[in-house]
């Protein structure tokens, strides 16, 4: 990367037109809601105040016959599995499942899947094994929407519910029921709920029809709501619609009254609980839910969320806070193999696959996402196995990488994902034809494309106007993520006053002042090896947060791209 790798969009100044139309709010929220498509009072009110309604869940298709066969298994007093995924999005929602069914009445239980045994989605040795357990009845989480031939074989003897929010392919699972707003014919009004997201709406609509029926449960949706927002976060889906307030209500729960496990994984991550937000789950929580699926099993994830022993709860959060560290320590040895392999081939190929027997099946993801970071091409990694590998994939707006994977489906096992990310299992034997491929359906869809990443930047601001003030601001756009970033200013001509790095060189912090002696600290993550290119002036493009240390809470620029200043 080197010094403005990105191109900088700046949006343009709101008209007066727009100003008046919102002649109550500051025109710097006026701005930022322009940019995000939202100009009507009605709709400026309530995405501010957080009042987007939310849906009925049985608007969502399958829901009816779910809750039925659901109602039914707690009146006999069957056991019921909840079978989820292995990620932050798979550990909440098996968790909030579980809960939900737990509280109702059933008998339930959960299983999760190995990553390294098992691999994404259903496993027909697994569901034999819960068979045997006396299960006739699993309820997927997060995963199950491609599994035809597993949910085809498996319903002779079991019942599924097949809960997932996954891409949907050419064909649907023959289960007893389908919920998924994604899927042919459901007239769900948002599309882009989480796994944990779906989840919630099946367990709402479970909990309601107890309730309209006289048999009250012993907690109620809204007691879910941190789990929700845990995994809606972390799973990177829009923080638009139903996500947002979903969010907005769980991080209130999240502040005020979290659970045990919850609370020792803030205390472990060093997240007050008060302060606790959406950036902290994105960069403290969930990656230590995550590390447990990656490294070691998941279930230390799901016990953590579902224990209520603090000394228990305690000594989870230490051993997720363990793994992580190790996981941040394996993700840079791969991503440097990765990188190796990328240089070695052909660095200006359209995509990269690089694979190799040494990498870790549960870190594949997060190096593929540093490569797409770095170069701004669709990546895959792939853990190579003697018979079969695993893949993880990432991609840029530009390519839909489940499409593609869809493409090559004959070559695949299984796969599955979003336009942005996906994964596969494939006989080791093809991983040459799969890279072929790949790369010609890159070259197809992107030769003449312009590869560059956007930068957008949401309003330019002299340095000296920023303040707690502006931090305040900007707090009303929260909670923050995909689809509602966190709004990004540039500040031009500003004076680099002194610029070392951090953290054994990885990342830069810089002492910044503008020409009226306005002064602050800013810092770049993961580019310690751009200090000999820093310029005296530069235009910096940056978030505002605020840094909490040693009981100290102070401003901090973090830097998204630098450019040398555009006027003297």
């Amino acid at each position: 990367m080197s010094l403005q790798s990105k191109r900088w969009r700046v949006a343009p100044p709101v008209s007066a037109k727009d100003l008046a139309r919102l002649p109550d709010l500051p025109s710097l929220i006026v701005q930022l809601l322009h940019n995000r498509k939202i100009q009507a009072p009605s709709e400026a009110r309530d995405f501010l105040l957080g009042q987007t309604p939310g849906h009925s869940p049985f608007e969502l298709k399958g829901m009816y016959p779910a809750v039925e066969r659901l109602s039914e298994a707690i009146g006999s007093e069957e056991l019921v599995a909840v079978y989820g995924d292995f990620d932050t999005d798979g550990v909440t929602a098996t968790a909030l499942l579980v809960q939900a069914l737990s509280a109702a009445g059933a008998q339930v239980l959960p299983y999760i899947p190995s990553r390294v045994d098992e691999g994404y989605g259903l496993n027909i040795e697994a569901l034999r094994e819960l068979y045997r357990q006396g299960v006739r009845l699993v309820v997927t989480v997060d995963c199950g929407i491609r599994a035809i031939d597993e949910v085809e074989q498996a319903s002779r003897g079991l019942d599924l519910i097949v809960t997932d929010h996954h891409s949907v392919g050419d064909d649907l699972p023959p289960a007893l029921a389908i919920i998924n707003p994604k899927q042919p014919g459901c007239l769900y009004p948002f599309k882009d709920l989480s796994g944990v997201g779906v989840a919630y709406k099946l367990a709402q609509g479970l909990l309601l029809a107890r309730e309209l029926n006289g048999i009250p449960a012993e907690v109620t949706a809204n007691d879910l709501l941190d789990l929700v927002a845990l995994g809606t976060v972390a799973d990177l889906v829009p923080l638009l619609g139903e996500n947002r307030e979903l969010v907005r209500r769980g991080l209130e729960k999240l502040r005020t009254s979290p659970r045990p496990g919850v609370e020792a994984l803030m205390a472990d991550a060093s997240v007050r609980r008060g302060a606790v937000d959406a950036t902290a789950i994105g960069f403290r929580l969930g990656p230590r839910l995550n590390a447990a699926g990656r490294l070691e099993h998941a279930m230390l994830a799901y016990n953590l969320l579902t224990n209520t022993d603090p000394l228990e709860t305690r000594a989870l959060a230490g051993q997720l806070g363990r793994l992580n560290q190790h996981r941040q320590e394996l993700t840079e040895k791969t991503v440097a193999e990765a990188e190796a392999q990328v240089q070695a081939g052909d660095p200006d190929a359209y995509l990269y696959l690089v694979a190799s027997h040494e990498f870790e099946p549960g870190i594949v993801g997060l190096a593929a996402s540093r490569l797409t970071e770095a170069h701004y091409r669709p990546s895959v990694v792939v853990e190579v196995g003697q018979e079969e590998s695993r893949g993880s994939c990432r991609s840029i707006p530009e390519f839909h990488i489940t499409r593609a994977l869809d493409r090559c489906q004959d070559l695949l096992v299984r796969h599955g994902g979003h336009a942005a990310a996906a994964g596969f299992t494939i006989e080791t034997g093809n991983l040459d034809l799969l890279r072929e491929r790949l790369q010609a359906i890159a070259a197809e869809e992107l030769s003449g494309a312009e590869l560059q990443p956007v930068l957008e930047i949401d309003q330019e601001l002299p340095l000296e106007e920023v303040g707690w003030a502006t931090h305040d601001l900007l707090g009303m756009l929260e909670p923050t993520g995909m689809g509602n970033p966190q709004p990004v200013l540039c500040s031009p001509g500003v004076e680099v006053r002194d610029k070392r790095a951090l953290g054994g060189g990885k990342h830069l912090k810089l002492a910044l002042r503008d020409g009226r002696g306005a002064a602050w600290d800013a810092i770049w993550f993961r580019q310690g090896h751009l200090i000999d290119q820093i310029p005296g002036r530069v235009d910096v493009a940056y978030t505002l947060d605020a840094n909490e240390w040693n009981h100290r809470r102070q401003l901090q620029l973090y830097v998204q791209d630098l450019r040398p200043a555009s006027a003297p």
